[in-house]
């Protein structure tokens, strides 16, 4: 079941959990509800004169733990959205609590767990850490079951997704509060900074019956909510009118097409761009390589464009290495790909050339159709993108460039530079295991995202064990030394210089390295050359950021490790690119 819900993008994924919750596959404790008893003074009167006060009490009825799919032997703790709990709360007759009310739950509770915080990081909005964290909380379970078999009220471990007053001004958000310690205060206050849309390990759902008893009588929670004499009973925030959140569904991913006419027009002639609702999208002809190119966007906030060889290269039986280039922080594409530089052009577009370099790779690898797809985003930071949207639509962004090429056999390159990296380790944080069909995965000083502890180790491990036609090529630089206005601006531990010792050192433990040490490198390598981190010296205290990539550090990533490593360019050296360079004005 994990398995499965981690390859689904977050739509699917919840629309699965729906239908495995209304099909009953959730565990039998979770069927009984426990009474919490609540009470209230409400001063009577009006008009600032105080007539006397009324004690009000009532039983509300709570699920003994979190929503969760499975059997009492093997369950999981489901973190899903609010839209979607509702949709669950909805079907069942049920409400989600308010603030006031998790407080009351956590008093009347029978077992107290600890809160179990996983450092922060991308990768907590993913199914596989929001399994890990259901073993911890299942461990501390487990430890009380002695004393408190299943079928107490349990709680402190997560945060609960409430409904607040607060929501009316705060439209699209979610309000969490919650993960009470042992001493009885939340570290979570209620909070509504995050989008609906956001859904991590640590906040999950419990569920309370709509029909509760107040003064003897049978009212909903509902209507307590919204009589100023009885919300006390509920709510510390007053009367809460609208005690629900929306039911729309997710919307799908959508897609928008255009051609793209920036390297097709006439001299003189001004850019002219097309625009296609329609997947997939028009290619067009570059004026000066004959290229086919079209870029496109995918929700959200994603930009893609595509660098594919003419349409003649395309035979039967030649596969396609489809290169799936990840940006680098604050740069464009058109800046990525680069261009023949003239007085007063912007410098960003003569540090990369990606575009040069695949040209170079083309008539080096004239077996294979090498395509190229730039992948940008609107903040132009793909760990600010990760940090806003979380890692479960990566796979599917994947999957929709892809399809362009789906009728050929593709062997697939996840490659970056700079912050383009943590686009790589987004996907890695959200697939159990690396696909057969990607055939190398090369950081371009990129990999600052690198954690074992979210497994990644062991899922780039496991591939390479998987093929030998799976390459993992790391390329970095002392920046541990380097200086900027005088001043170090990374750790020596939080740079690539540091995450790539780290990565050394992991890997290690499952493959025999031989090291090669000079004035100018430090290289690892192992498995004959598959697995390979090259690491530049810098007693100069430079930055070579972007001089790796410069200097044929993408020719290099893509054929390091196999016969044609070397052939007609040196990596760190001289560009072997430069009559490839297209010739455009900068936009």
């Amino acid at each position: 079941m994990i398995q499965r819900l981690t390859l689904l993008a977050l739509p699917d994924r919840e629309k699965e959990i729906v239908s495995q919750v209304m099909a009953g596959d959730v565990p039998n404790f979770l069927r009984r509800l426990r009474p919490v008893q609540v009470t209230n003074v409400f001063e009577t009167g009006s008009a600032g004169i105080r007539a006397g006060s009324k004690t009000n009490t009532a039983t509300f009825y709570a699920t003994l733990d979190y929503l969760a799919l499975g059997s009492d032997e093997d369950y999981f703790l489901t973190p899903i959205s609010p839209n979607t709990a509702q949709r669950i709360a909805d079907r069942l007759d049920c409400s989600l609590p308010t603030r006031k009310m998790v407080n009351d739950i956590y008093r009347a509770a029978e077992v107290k767990l600890a809160p179990a915080p996983i450092p922060p990081s991308p990768a907590m909005t993913t199914v596989p850490v929001f399994s890990n964290h259901n073993a911890i909380v299942r461990a501390q379970r487990t430890e009380q079951l002695k004393a408190h078999p299943l079928g107490a009220l349990v709680a402190g471990h997560q945060k609960d997704v409430v409904i607040s007053a607060k929501l009316a001004t705060s439209p699209g958000k979610v309000a969490i509060y919650g993960w009470h310690q042992t001493n009885g205060a939340p570290i979570q206050p209620l909070y509504l900074g995050h989008t609906a849309a956001w859904v991590d390990y640590s906040q999950c759902i419990r569920l309370v019956q709509q029909k509760m008893l107040v003064n003897g009588h049978t009212k909903t929670i509902a209507e307590v909510l919204a009589d100023p004499a009885l919300c006390g009973l509920l709510s510390d925030e007053g009367v809460i009118p609208d005690a629900r959140y929306p039911t729309n569904a997710w919307p799908e991913p959508s897609v928008k097409a255009n051609a793209v006419g920036r390297s097709s027009v006439k001299d003189g002639e001004a850019d002219k761009t097309t625009t296609d609702a329609s997947f997939p999208p028009h290619f067009v002809e570059s004026r000066q390589f004959k290229e086919r190119l079209a870029s496109f966007t995918l929700a959200p906030e994603v930009k893609v464009h595509v660098n594919s060889p003419p349409q003649e290269t395309f035979s039967a039986g030649k596969k396609v290495l489809f290169i799936l280039y990840a940006l680098p922080n604050g740069n464009t594409t058109e800046q990525t790909i680069g261009k023949v530089l003239k007085p007063g052009d912007d410098w960003h577009y003569n540090i990369q050339h990606i575009g040069a370099q695949t040209r170079f790779l083309r008539e080096l690898l004239p077996e294979r159709t090498i395509v190229v797809a730039y992948l940008e985003n609107s903040l132009k930071s793909w760990p600010g993108w990760r940090r806003k949207y979380g890692d479960q639509r990566i796979p599917e962004i994947i999957a929709k460039v892809k399809e362009l090429f789906a009728a050929l056999q593709i062997e697939t390159v996840l490659s970056g530079h700079s912050g383009g990296g943590s686009f790589i380790f987004g996907y890695l944080n959200t697939v159990e295991s690396i696909p057969d069909d990607v055939v190398r995965i090369a950081f371009l000083d990129s990999n600052y995202a690198y954690d074992r502890a979210l497994g990644h180790r062991d899922k780039l491990a496991r591939w390479l064990k998987a093929s030998e036609r799976h390459f993992l090529v790391v390329l970095a630089y002392n920046d541990a030394v380097a200086l900027l206005d005088g001043k170090h601006f990374v750790s020596a531990a939080g740079g690539t210089w540091g995450k790539s010792h780290e990565m050394q050192r992991d890997l290690a433990e499952g493959f025999k390295f031989t090291t090669q040490t000079n004035a100018e490198f430090q290289k690892f390598s192992a498995l004959d050359g598959r697995l390979l981190l090259i690491l530049k010296e810098n007693p100069e205290k430079k930055i070579f950021h972007t001089v790796q990539v410069e200097r044929n550090g993408f020719i290099h990533c893509l054929v390091c490790g196999t016969p044609d490593e070397g052939k007609g360019y040196e990596y760190f050296g001289e560009r072997a690119y430069s009559k490839w360079i297209e010739e455009l004005d900068a936009k």
